[in-house]
C-alpha cells in the first residue's frame, strides 16, 4: 500500500496547533466593546485664530515688526487654522473629556458625535500638568462611558477609539506594556504615572479613551514617542486615578490644586544605597528643601530618603510626585524615611500647588526666578558661606531645559559668586548684574561646585 506523504513542515504545524489551537478560540472579541463604547466617543474639532499672544508677532522678523510699528498699524493676526482630536462623553448631560493640548488656546471648540450631530462646546476647565481638559455641550440623554475602578495589569488587552489623522472612529488594539511611566515634560512635570501601551496611537487620537475589555475607560490617550510622526508602538495614556481626581476638581472649581511636598529629589543608585546603609537601591533621595515649604516645616532634611508616603511604597524618585499629586492639600500623612542609616517616621502636612504655578516640587519660598537665563535661585545659606569662605552668592535650585544656563553647563547646587566683574551678594545683586549684560555676548560666571571654584562662559540670549 502506498504510504501517505505529509508536507515537510507538517509536524511543526501540528505541534503548534496542539499547543495553541484550543486557546485561539479564547482570543478577545473586540466587536462587543466597540459596539457598546463607540457611540460615546467623539471627534473634537478646534479652531484657532492667532494674534500677538500666540507667538505670531514674537516670531516676526524685526524689520517687518518695525514696518508695522512705524506706520502706526496693528500687527497682523495669524490666519485662521484648525485641528482635530478625540474625546469621550463622561455624563449623559454632556460633559466631555479630552486632552488639554487639543483645546488649549482655541477660539472655538466643536464636538461631533458618531451619528454626525455637532455641538459647540464650552471649556469648563483645563489642567496643563496632567494634559486633561473638561468641556461641556448642551444636550441630554447622551451615551456615556464609565471610568474604570480597576487598575490595569501589564499584558492586559486594551482598545483605543479615536480620529487618527482625522479618520473618524478608528479602532486599534494592543496590550498594556508598562505602568507608572514618568515622562518629564514642560507640561506634566512628572505628576502623571502614564500607562504605556503598544496600541497604534497617532495624531488625532489625543484625548480619546483607552478601553478595557469591559468597555470601561481605563485611561485617556495623550502622547506618543516617535521620530517619524506615526505610531511605533510607544503610546502613553493618563490613568483613571488621575482622570477622576482632575475631572472632579475641574467640574467643581474649574481648576486643579495638587498636593505639594516642597522638595527636589533624585534616584538612589547602588553607590548611594551603600553609602546610606540601604540593602538595595530604593526610595527618593531629598536633595533640596524649599524654604518654608511643607517638608521644612515637618522637619525633613536634605539627605533623607523617602521609602513610603501615606502607605504607598516609593521605589524610585518618580513615584513620589505621582503619590503626592493625588493627595488633597492640608492633608496630614505619615512618611517613612531613612536618615543616618536608621528608619524613622515624620508627619507631613501636604501643601497645595495650583495649576498655574510655575514650579512643581520646589514651587514656593524661592527668592528669584531669572527667566532670561533660565535659573531659579535663592540666597546662599549660612552653611554654604561658612563652608566655602564666601560673604554672599546665590545657589542654583533649578535650571530650565534648553536655556542659556543649561547650555553653559550650570547645574542645581552650583553657588554663583561672580557675574562678569560683578560680585554677587544675593539674588537682588544677581538680577542687577544680569540686567546690565549685553545681549548676544558671552560673560564669565564664577561658581562653586562641590567645593571647587571654577569659571564657565555663558552666552546672553
Amino acid at each position: 500500500m502506498a504510504g501517505i506523504s505529509f508536507p515537510k513542515n507538517f509536524y511543526s504545524y501540528f505541534l503548534i496547533f496542539l499547543t495553541f489551537g484550543t486557546e485561539a478560540s479564547e482570543f478577545p472579541d473586540f466587536t462587543k466593546v466597540v459596539d457598546s463604547a463607540s457611540p460615546a466617543v467623539v471627534k473634537i474639532i478646534v479652531e484657532f485664530s492667532g494674534d500677538a499672544r500666540d507667538g505670531f508677532s514674537k516670531d516676526m522678523p524685526d524689520y517687518l515688526r518695525r514696518f508695522f510699528e512705524d506706520r502706526g498699524e496693528p500687527l497682523p493676526k495669524r490666519p485662521q487654522r484648525g485641528s482635530v482630536g478625540s474625546g469621550f462623553i463622561l455624563t449623559e448631560d454632556g460633559y466631555v473629556v479630552t486632552n488639554n493640548h487639543v483645546v488649549e488656546g482655541s477660539t472655538e471648540v466643536k464636538v461631533r458625535l458618531s451619528d454626525r450631530r455637532e455641538y459647540k462646546a464650552k471649556i469648563v476647565g483645563l489642567d496643563p500638568r496632567s494634559d486633561l481638559a473638561l468641556i461641556k455641550i448642551e444636550e441630554s440623554d447622551l451615551p456615556w462611558l464609565k471610568l474604570s475602578d480597576d487598575d490595569l495589569s501589564v499584558g492586559e488587552w486594551v482598545l483605543a477609539i479615536g480620529s487618527p489623522f482625522g479618520l473618524d472612529y478608528s479602532v486599534a488594539a494592543g496590550i498594556v506594556s508598562a505602568k507608572g511611566r514618568s515622562l518629564p515634560t514642560e507640561r506634566n512635570e512628572n505628576y502623571v504615572p502614564f500607562v504605556q501601551t503598544d496600541v497604534a496611537i497617532n495624531p488625532g487620537n489625543s484625548g480619546g479613551p483607552l478601553l478595557n475589555l469591559r468597555g470601561e475607560v481605563a485611561g485617556v490617550n495623550s502622547q506618543i514617542f516617535t521620530r517619524s510622526g506615526g505610531s511605533i508602538g510607544l503610546s502613553f495614556a493618563i490613568p483613571t486615578t488621575v482622570v477622576k481626581n482632575v475631572v472632579k476638581q475641574l467640574r467643581k472649581e474649574g481648576k486643579v490644586t495638587r498636593g505639594w511636598f516642597g522638595v527636589t529629589i533624585q534616584d538612589v543608585d547602588k553607590n548611594l544605597a551603600d553609602s546610606f546603609g540601604l540593602e538595595r537601591p530604593r526610595g527618593a533621595l531629598i536633595s533640596q528643601i524649599a524654604p518654608e515649604g511643607p517638608a521644612e516645616k515637618a522637619g525633613f532634611r536634605a539627605g533623607d530618603i523617602v521609602l513610603r508616603l501615606d502607605g504607598n511604597e516609593i521605589e524610585t524618585s518618580s513615584d513620589l510626585p505621582h503619590v503626592v499629586g493625588l493627595i488633597a492639600p492640608n492633608t496630614k500623612v505619615d512618611v517613612d524615611l531613612v536618615r543616618d542609616g536608621k528608619e524613622m517616621m515624620l508627619v507631613l502636612q501636604v501643601g497645595g500647588l495650583a495649576a498655574d504655578e510655575e514650579l512643581s516640587l520646589l514651587g514656593k519660598g524661592m527668592d528669584s526666578i531669572d527667566s532670561l537665563l533660565g535659573l531659579v535661585l535663592e540666597d546662599s545659606s549660612k552653611l554654604d558661606r561658612d563652608r566655602y569662605g564666601i560673604s554672599g552668592g546665590v545657589t542654583v535650585l533649578e535650571v530650565a531645559p534648553q536655556s542659556s544656563a543649561a547650555e553653559a553647563g550650570i547645574i542645581p547646587g552650583d553657588v554663583i559668586t561672580l557675574v562678569g566683574s560683578k560680585p554677587i551678594k544675593g539674588t537682588s545683586s544677581f538680577e542687577k548684574a544680569v540686567k546690565n549684560l549685553q545681549s548676544g555676548k558671552s560673560v564669565p560666571i564664577r561658581l562653586i561646585r562641590r567645593g571647587s571654584h571654577m569659571f564657565i562662559g555663558m552666552k546672553i540670549p
